[in-house]
């Protein structure tokens, strides 16, 4: 059989060949054969469940056409379902092959021969102790032996939910209650049939129930598995019953947010909208409305920065995330909201709320009074002799950061506003150079007043060439130090956008500019995170709007 070079080789033909040579196994001479190769059988299952657990089904089906008919003969041979782990492998080679949507007949119809499958195996075995007596029971009721079972499925799920339920209901009634290891041993069952839709009601009972135990009474292959199939959209479940798996085994809320990381690095970030759609369908903003999953979920995209250097993607990343986590608490029933200090508790915390205080709360003509109050909290606690160490900097770097977009909004408003530069200037020194040893906060702020005071001479100006920003420009490409670079750039850029002539040289100036210097990423994101702030606050201005939607369409082809 021909199979991709990029796949393990699994002797399909073999096997098949000795399914159909064993049949049902009823003579004794293939009852020894198949005893024989039971646990090469055995180990063939696990190795084709590795490789297929992995593909969409009709990927798998493709790479090994042959499998249903191997599948479907190994399930009916009570030997090879009695032995060892054979039949929980067979079950999970099955559920792989499950469409959780079926696209056509085709493929709706290989689901029923996956369901009546599953249903054979629930049946057999130890999930069954004599099939022989039921089957003519089932023929009397006029019932297939499909049919019943996928009826007994049905039913033993709704039995088993309504018994959690009640013993839930029950609380510290110790008579009644199911015992932790019988929970357990339902969470196991469920491992193999998790992709199966009759079983969606018992999985979300179970990830909402905790009996009296202090230690954690479902598997944790069932919680793996879960987490698994709904990260990889096999499964739908509600938001509660997520939220309840990751506050209950943690390893699953990491997998999730590095998850989650991997699909924002995939995607070109032509648009934040889009990123915020797949931030809000992985649930990690709304389930970081908890104080212990907002906190290790920031943990991780802290993490995340260092170990990037600090790349703008991956900021502007934390900065979306931040904005949603915040729509989800701010929409919390207030009798059930945790204090802001519970998700920064070891932070300033009139600091903190005048952070979170989302732009459209205040009126347009308080902002710059706003980003001053930021600035002079955040001096007084930067320059308190406690801080001492580039830890605790650091913390206080990446709480101002995630918050980025009231310091986007201060390099605005001293352009657009009569505002008092030297508070404004001092929190984007801060926020593009936080350390000030050897006083290079103190340099970058020097520079940017002359960036700034250079800029406010021309905004007024309606006629510009790039030859009235040589001044700025150069000081943009003719420095070494990074932080002055990236802050007169993000300067530079404003200007551009909001100043009366700026729009007619923007093009040209901010091609020179990205030619000669590594800044392409900053300025992209500068217009990225600007564009997704206009869509949500709207911009009066509509040649503003009109430029920056074709800077962005230039900067998508460059990027």
């Amino acid at each position: 059989m021909a199979q991709d070079t990029t796949m393990p080789k699994l002797n399909f033909e073999y096997w098949l060949d000795k399914a159909v040579e064993w049949g049902q196994a009823t003579t004794l001479e293939s009852q020894k054969d198949v005893c024989l190769h039971l646990p090469q059988l055995q180990e063939f299952l696990h190795q084709l469940y590795e490789t297929i657990k992995h593909l969409v089904p009709t990927v798998a089906i493709q790479q090994f056409p042959l499998i249903g008919q191997l599948l479907g003969r190994l399930c009916w041979n009570p030997f090879v379902i009695g032995y060892d782990e054979s039949q929980k492998t067979l079950m999970w080679c099955l559920c792989s092959l499950y469409s959780s949507e079926p696209q056509n007949a085709v493929e709706l119809k290989a689901n029923s021969w996956i369901r009546s499958l599953l249903c054979h195996l629930l049946s057999s075995s130890k999930w069954e102790s004599n099939e022989a007596e039921t089957s003519t029971f089932i023929s009397a009721l006029g019932y297939t032996s499909a049919d019943y079972y996928c009826h007994l499925v049905k039913n033993m799920v709704v039995s088993l939910v309504t018994e959690l339920r009640e013993n839930q209901c029950n609380g510290l009634n110790m008579q009644e209650s199911i015992s932790a290891s019988r929970v357990n041993t339902i969470s196991i069952f469920c491992v193999p049939l998790i992709t199966l839709p009759d079983l969606t009601p018992l999985l979300e009972t179970l990830l909402l129930y905790h009996g009296g135990s202090s230690k954690e009474i479902l598997s944790l292959e069932f919680l793996e598995a879960v987490n698994e199939a709904f990260l990889k959209k096999k499964i739908s479940l509600p938001e509660s019953a997520v939220f309840s798996l990751w506050l209950r085994h943690l390893p699953s809320l990491e997998k999730a947010t590095l998850h989650l990381l991997d699909q924002l690095f995939s995607i070109r970030l032509n648009s934040l909208e889009e990123v915020a759609r797949v931030m809000k369908d992985s649930l990690l903003p709304q389930a970081a409305s908890h104080p212990a999953i907002f906190r290790i979920v920031n943990e991780i995209f802290k993490n995340a920065l260092m170990e990037t250097d600090g790349t703008p993607e991956v900021m502007t990343i934390i900065q979306v995330f931040t904005q949603l986590f915040l729509q989800a608490y701010q929409n919390k029933n207030k009798q059930y909201k945790f204090p802001l200090k519970a998700y920064f508790p070891y932070h300033h915390q009139p600091l903190v709320r005048s952070l979170v205080r989302h732009p459209l709360e205040l009126p347009t003509t308080y902002w710059s009074h706003h980003v001053k109050h930021i600035s002079d909290m955040l001096k007084a606690i930067v320059e308190d002799t406690n801080v001492s160490s580039l830890t605790d900097l650091f913390e206080i770097w990446f709480l101002v950061a995630c918050f980025g977009e009231w310091l986007d909004i201060a390099a605005e408003q001293l352009l657009k506003a009569a505002v008092e530069p030297d508070p404004v200037l001092w929190l984007l020194a801060f926020y593009y150079c936080p350390k000030n040893e050897n006083q290079q906060r103190t340099q970058t702020m020097i520079e940017a007043q002359a960036v700034y005071n250079h800029l406010m001479t021309l905004f007024s100006c309606r006629d510009l060439s790039l030859k009235d920003l040589e001044a700025a420009v150069h000081r943009v490409t003719g420095v070494e130090q990074c932080c002055n670079q990236q802050l007169s750039t993000h300067l530079l850029t404003n200007f551009l956008l909001f100043s009366s002539g700026g729009h007619k040289i923007a093009q040209e100036c901010i091609y020179h500019i990205t030619e000669i210097t590594d800044t392409s990423k900053e300025v992209y994101n500068l217009l990225i995170r600007t564009a997704y702030r206009f869509n949500h606050s709207g911009e009066k201005n509509q040649r503003t709007v009109k430029l920056l939607n074709e800077l962005l369409q230039k900067f998508t082809l460059k990027v």
